[in-house]
């Protein structure tokens, strides 16, 4: 197992990703990451045709909309995305919100990284990022909230 201090963390779009588990340490079951984002920050609209996403904040408010619905998050609660599902969420507090996402089976974690890597932006790079996206079964369906 990876000492927590060694674990990679990659900066995207304003959100710091640091990763928790690995699927080189779940044989593939899961990814678990830790994630802290900025007031008013959220990815836009899509859909993980591969995985289910459980979301554990730890800190500040999420406005969460999945599938025409919206419902809010705060510390100590969570939300469980069925993969399949479209959604987004949004921070809504005044400060940044921490979260722990835990995805299944693993693997995600590593569109971050080359997000990171390349330094795209939305929606400057979307050809590249949705390039990316297609390799970790993600498509973008809409805009942010």
């Amino acid at each position: 197992m990876k000492d927590l201090a060694t674990r990679d963390t990659h900066v995207w779009n304003g959100t710091t990703y640091r990763t928790i588990l690995d699927i080189s340490e779940t044989g593939g079951a899961m990814s678990i990451f830790d994630s802290t984002s900025p007031p008013r920050s959220g990815p836009p609209r899509h859909v993980h045709d591969a995985e289910d996403e459980i979301f554990v904040v730890l800190s500040g408010e999420v406005e969460f909309w999945m599938e025409g619905e919206s419902f809010i998050r705060g510390a100590g609660e969570t939300a469980f995305i069925p993969r399949g599902a479209e959604h987004t969420y949004r921070v809504v507090s005044d400060h940044a919100s921490r979260k722990i996402t835990i995805l299944t089976p693993g693997g995600f974690d590593r569109f971050f990284a080359e997000m990171a890597t390349g330094g795209f932006r939305i929606p400057e790079d979307m050809d590249a990022i949705n390039e990316s996206a297609a390799r970790h079964n993600l498509r973008f369906t809409g805009p942010p909230l």
